[in-house]
C-alpha cells in the first residue's frame, strides 16, 4: 500500500470520526498523529512537532487574554452600553447587535463574543417584545464575519499565517485580514437587516439563559434586606475595639439585628480576628434605636439610604452575594449559624438564613437539609469556597459577576494588556508568540486572573486538535497526497483559471466547514490549496485567503460551530432555520472570496 493511499485512509477515517463524534475530537486528532507515526509516514519528531509549535503557544496565550476581558466584565459592559441604546427600532436592534458581535469577535473570538452578548441580546429582545429568534442567528452570523477582521480574530487566521511562513511567504499582518473582513461584516449586516425578518422564524426559545444583571436586588428583596438597613463605622474609642467579632450583641437595643461585620473597604469580613477602628457594622432596625446604639457604643452612622447601603456595601466591583442550599448528607447539617456570623474560612459572612421560604431573623439556627444561606464576601472568596460539596450554589458567582458587575475589578488592567498586545502585533515590535506569552503572563502578574483561571481559559480541545493535525500537512506534502488532490481539483476546474480554482476551493472548504470545525477544515485544506495554486501558477497566498474566508462561512447547520449550537435552544431554532438565512450569506462570502480576494492578493 502506497504512503499516499495510507494518508488518504487516515484522512477519511478522521473525517468520519469528526462528523459522527463517536469519540472526542481531541482523541481523534491525537490518533491521527499516532497513525502517521505508526504507519511510517512521519518520524516521531515530525509527528509531535505541532505540540511545540509557536503558533500553538500563541493561540493558548490569546485564549488567556480573551478570558481576562470576559472575566472582568469588559465585554459585558461594552455590549450592554451598545445594545441598550437601540430604542424600540427593530432595525437599530439588529444592526447594533451585529456590529457588537463582529467587534467583540475581533477581541475574544466567535464563541467568546456570542457567550458575552447572548444574555444581553435576549434581555433586550424580551423587553422590547420581540422574539429572540429574530436576533440571535444574525448575531452569530455577524460574529463569523467578524472572525476575519484582524489576525487574532480566529484560530483559522493564525493557522493560515503559520502555513504561509512554512512555504516561504511572509506571515499575515495583524490588519491584513481586515481588507476582506470589513466588506464581509458590512455585507452580513445589510443582508440580515434586510432579509432576516422574512427568513427567520418567529419563535421563542426553550432554554432562555437567566438574566442575572439585577440578581443582587432579587436576593435583597427575597431575604428582606431592603428595609431599615444602616451602616455604622467603629470609632477609635468604641468599646467594640479589640473585641472578637462574635462579641457584638444587640439585646439592649430592641428591634435591632446585626446583619454583618465588614472590614473598612466593605468587601468582606475584617482581616484581623478582633474588631478595630474603621470596621463597619451592617445593622437592620428602627432609625431611633440605631441612633441610640451609635451614641452608646461610640459608632458613626455612615449611611442611612437603603439603596446606597445595599449597592455600595454588599454588592460592588470587589464584593458580591451568593445563595447556597444545604443538600442532604451535607457536613453542615446540625451546625449552628446566625446572621452576621463569619464562616470558618474567615472571609465570608452569613447575611441571612431561610427555611421553607421564611427568613430566620435572629438567634442561632441549627442547619437542616434544604435551608438556604445568603453569603457575602469578595468575589475571589466566593469563587474559591463555594466549590465546597457541603453546599449547592444556586447561581454561580462567576456568571453573576460577569453580567451584574460590568467593568469590574481588574478591567482597566485587562484593557491595558490587550492594547499592549495590539500595538506589539500591529507594529511588529515583537514576534507574535513572544507578545502573546508576555501579555498572558501580565494578566496573571497584574492579578486580573489567577493561574487556575488562566489554565481553565485555555480550550485544550482546540489546542490538542491543532497541535495534532499540523503534522498532517507535512504528511500530505511528503507522500504526494496533497499534489494528487490538487491535480484532481485542477482537472475538475477544466480551464485552469484562478477563478475556477478559487471557486472550487471555496465550495469544498465551505462544505466541509458545515460538518467539521472551521479550524479542522482549514488544516485539511491548506496543503491542497497551496499545491493547487502552485500547479496552475498563481500565488498560494490568494488560495490561503480563500480558504480562510470559506472556513468562516459556517452558516448552514447548527453543528458548523460552537456558537451556532449556543443559540439553538434560546432561539428555538430548528435544523433548517440556519440555511434559510445562511444561503444568502454564503453567496456573499463566495463573492468576496472569488472577486475581492484576488484584488488584494493578486496572483
Amino acid at each position: 500500500m502506497s504512503p499516499s493511499l495510507i494518508t488518504y485512509i487516515i484522512i477519511a477515517t478522521m473525517v468520519v470520526l469528526f462528523v459522527t463524534n463517536l469519540i472526542p475530537t481531541a482523541v481523534t486528532a491525537v490518533l491521527v498523529t499516532l497513525a502517521l507515526y505508526a504507519t511510517g509516514i512521519l518520524d516521531l519528531g515530525q509527528a509531535l512537532r505541532g505540540f511545540g509549535d509557536p503558533t500553538v503557544l500563541f493561540i493558548a496565550s490569546l485564549l488567556v487574554i480573551s478570558a481576562s476581558l470576559d472575566a472582568t466584565g469588559v465585554t459585558a459592559w461594552a455590549g450592554q452600553a451598545l445594545i441598550t441604546r437601540t430604542g424600540s427600532s427593530r432595525l437599530m436592534l439588529v444592526a447594533l447587535t451585529t456590529v457588537a458581535a463582529a467587534f467583540f469577535t475581533a477581541l475574544v473570538g466567535v464563541s467568546g463574543a456570542v457567550a458575552a452578548l447572548l444574555p444581553v441580546a435576549i434581555l433586550v429582545s424580551v423587553r422590547l417584545g420581540r422574539p429572540p429568534s429574530q436576533l440571535l442567528l444574525p448575531m452569530v452570523f455577524a460574529a463569523h464575519a467578524g472572525s476575519m477582521l484582524v489576525l487574532t480574530s480566529s484560530l483559522v487566521n493564525l493557522v493560515i499565517s503559520d502555513a504561509a511562513t512554512r512555504i516561504g511567504l511572509p506571515p499575515l499582518g495583524f490588519f491584513e485580514p481586515t481588507l476582506v473582513g470589513i466588506p464581509l461584516v458590512a455585507g452580513t449586516i445589510v443582508i440580515v437587516v434586510l432579509l432576516g425578518e422574512r427568513l427567520l422564524p418567529v419563535r421563542h426559545g426553550r432554554m432562555i439563559p437567566d438574566d442575572l444583571s439585577r440578581h443582587y436586588k432579587t436576593l435583597v428583596e427575597q431575604y428582606d434586606l431592603s428595609d431599615g438597613l444602616f451602616r455604622l463605622e467603629i470609632r477609635p474609642r468604641s468599646p467594640y475595639v479589640g473585641q472578637p467579632q462574635g462579641a457584638i450583641w444587640l439585646e439592649d437595643f430592641p428591634g435591632l439585628s446585626l446583619v454583618a461585620v465588614q472590614g473598612p473597604d466593605g468587601s468582606g469580613p475584617p482581616r484581623q480576628p478582633v474588631l478595630a477602628a474603621g470596621d463597619l457594622l451592617l445593622v437592620r432596625g428602627d432609625a431611633k434605636q440605631v441612633d441610640h446604639l451609635a451614641a452608646a457604643m461610640r459608632l458613626q452612622v455612615r449611611e442611612r439610604d437603603t439603596s446606597g447601603v445595599i449597592d455600595g456595601a454588599l454588592f460592588n466591583t470587589t464584593a458580591g452575594l451568593a445563595e447556597v442550599v444545604i443538600p442532604p448528607r451535607s457536613g453542615l447539617i446540625g451546625e449552628s449559624m446566625f446572621p452576621g456570623m463569619v464562616t470558618s474560612s474567615g472571609d465570608l459572612i452569613v447575611l441571612a438564613i431561610q427555611r421553607r421560604g421564611e427568613t430566620l431573623r435572629s438567634g442561632e439556627t441549627v442547619l437542616a437539609a434544604g435551608d438556604t444561606l445568603l453569603l457575602q464576601g469578595n468575589w475571589k472568596a466566593l469563587d474559591k469556597h463555594l466549590q465546597d460539596p457541603d453546599v449547592l450554589v444556586v447561581n454561580s458567582p462567576d456568571l453573576v459577576r460577569r453580567q451584574a458587575v460590568p467593568m469590574g475589578a481588574g478591567s482597566k488592567r485587562a484593557v491595558f494588556v490587550l492594547a499592549a498586545l495590539v500595538v506589539m502585533l500591529a507594529t511588529g515590535a515583537a514576534p507574535p508568540v513572544f507578545a502573546g506569552l508576555l501579555c498572558a503572563c501580565a494578566v496573571i502578574l497584574l492579578r486580573v486572573l489567577t493561574v487556575e483561571q488562566a489554565f481553565r481559559a485555555i480550550n485544550w480541545t482546540a489546542i490538542v486538535m491543532i497541535a495534532s493535525l499540523m503534522p498532517l500537512a507535512t504528511a500530505m506534502y511528503q507522500t504526494g497526497a496533497a499534489g494528487r488532490m490538487a491535480d484532481a481539483l485542477v482537472s475538475l476546474c477544466g480551464d485552469r483559471s484562478q477563478y475556477s480554482l478559487l471557486a472550487a476551493l471555496f465550495i469544498l472548504t465551505a462544505g466541509l466547514a458545515q460538518l467539521l470545525s472551521s479550524t479542522a477544515t482549514a488544516l485539511m485544506m491548506i496543503p491542497v490549496a497551496t499545491a493547487a495554486a502552485t500547479e496552475i501558477g498563481f500565488s498560494p497566498r490568494t488560495a490561503l485567503m480563500t480558504v480562510a474566508v470559506a472556513a468562516a462561512a459556517s452558516f448552514l447547520t447548527p453543528i458548523a460551530g460552537g456558537a451556532n449550537m449556543m443559540v439553538q435552544g434560546p432561539g428555538g431554532y430548528r435544523f433548517g432555520d440556519y440555511a434559510k438565512l445562511g444561503w444568502p450569506l454564503m453567496l456573499w462570502f463566495f463573492f468576496i472570496a472569488i472577486v475581492v480576494v484576488p484584488v488584494f492578493w493578486p496572483a
